[in-house]
């Protein structure tokens, strides 16, 4: 039967876990839905909040499932929504079945992936994102004395660098795109962000003996039957590095799936939101990522802005860092902003989408995501876009706005069951 919540969190990462417990401390009924083994998102993945202080970002972690764990919130592990059969009700599938979750608040805490751009030999293994390459280390991936060239665009790149390695990886060689001078303009900006200028500092100094490029970024990966050298654009001149593992994304693109199926409003790939995090719909929140590529800091004050709306609580003492974390969002997003000669990185035989093989010679032809879609079958595999999209709108400009479900591959005995009817007095 179908479970009632006054308040639903779709994403267990920082801000939906900082969302549910502040919401749940007021008192509210809140249930914490993630598709991830255990909550904490991307960047808390695979810390152990017991022994969690050697750990960037540790202490952090360890308050926030303390105080999760404390008030009680119904956390669903291991599920993800794939449709809303109905106003205020989410349809979650896990391995064990699927539940109708109805709700009379609901915050959106769906986070951020990495952006993938195609060029020459980007299929073949050894070739990943950044984010995905350390995701695999630290769920055990061993890359002890293995070359790893880091390339793309964005501060995850210094991040994953430090922790491979401190896994004991030679990282030969970390390629930004972004130019020296918008680098240099950024890196002013952090003066008044102190905290992430000296974390910064630190991963610099785990990698300090790593070759830092910027106006820099692959053309080519070359191998035979999996990877074995890059070819670099580096300061107007081409050079090949031999290597083991290259991990390549250019900055973050928010999961706005699960917003444009509910119909939030979105401008310049963002979700609107008012100063309580409001979406423009009224009993719709967003917290994190979906609002602005900020990091942990925003991600957090976000949920607390969003858990303590959602329970009818004033959050007016957050206002000012959230306005300061906002401000370094957009500081951030100007300082990546991805070069035009990365749209000539694809050459006519270059899939663009994978899932389906399509290449982009096949779709220079159409003139948006849609027809594109009906005629190649482009975005229509596993992935549903999520990856060959924002390529698409990046290289030809494409939006995808039309979102249907399943939002995820889902069995279809879930998506054909009737809605069930609410059991609880919270609608």
């Amino acid at each position: 039967m179908t479970a009632c919540y006054d308040v639903v969190v779709a994403g267990a990462g920082p801000a939906g876990m900082a969302a549910a417990t502040v919401a749940a401390e007021c008192g509210r009924s809140v249930y914490l839905v993630d598709d991830n083994p255990a909550a904490g998102g991307q960047i808390w993945r695979g810390i152990d909040a017991d022994d969690s202080a050697r750990e960037a970002h540790g202490k952090a972690f360890a308050h926030w499932s303390r105080r999760l764990r404390a008030a009680g919130v119904a956390v669903q592990s291991g599920a993800r929504v794939v449709a809303r059969p109905a106003k205020n009700v989410l349809r979650v599938e896990s391995a064990n079945g699927w539940t109708d979750i109805g709700f009379q608040k609901l915050i959106l805490a769906t986070g951020a992936r990495e952006r993938y751009l195609p060029f020459p030999g980007w299929t073949l293994p050894g070739v990943m994102g950044a984010g995905g390459l350390q995701a695999l280390v630290k769920a055990g991936l061993p890359v002890e004395g293995k070359r790893v060239v880091l390339a793309g665009s964005g501060p995850l790149l210094l991040a994953v660098a430090a922790v491979l390695a401190r896994r004991g990886a030679r990282v030969v060689g970390i390629f930004e795109q972004a130019p020296l001078a918008r680098m240099l303009r950024f890196g002013a900006s952090m003066l008044f962000e102190p905290g992430k200028l000296m974390e910064g500092a630190r991963y610099r100094a785990v990698t300090h003996a790593t070759p830092y490029r910027t106006s820099s970024w692959v053309v080519r990966a070359h191998g035979r039957g999996r990877l074995e050298a890059v070819t670099l654009s580096t300061g107007g001149s081409r050079r090949e590095m031999a290597c083991d593992y290259l991990g390549c994304g250019f900055h973050l693109v928010p999961n706005l799936e699960l917003p444009r199926l509910l119909g939030c409003r979105i401008e310049e790939q963002y979700v609107c939101v008012d100063s309580a995090q409001q979406t423009s719909l009224p009993e719709v929140y967003c917290a994190g990522e979906l609002t602005g590529v900020g990091g942990l800091d925003k991600a957090l004050v976000e949920g607390e802005i969003a858990g303590l709306a959602a329970a009818g609580r004033s959050s007016a003492g957050l206002a000012g860092k959230r306005d300061r974390l906002m401000r370094f969002a957009r500081n951030l997003d100007a300082a990546f902003a991805l070069r035009d000669e990365l749209r000539g990185l694809a050459e006519a035989e270059t899939l663009i989408c994978r899932c389906e093989d399509v290449p982009r010679a096949a779709l220079v032809e159409f003139g948006s995501w849609r027809e594109a879609k009906l005629h190649t079958r482009c975005g229509m595999g596993p992935c549903q876009g999520r990856v060959c999209g924002p390529a698409a709108n990046f290289l030809f400009g494409w939006e995808n706005e039309s979102v249907r479900p399943p939002l995820t591959p889902a069995r279809i005995g879930t998506l054909a069951e009737a809605l069930e009817e609410h059991t609880g007095s919270s609608l």
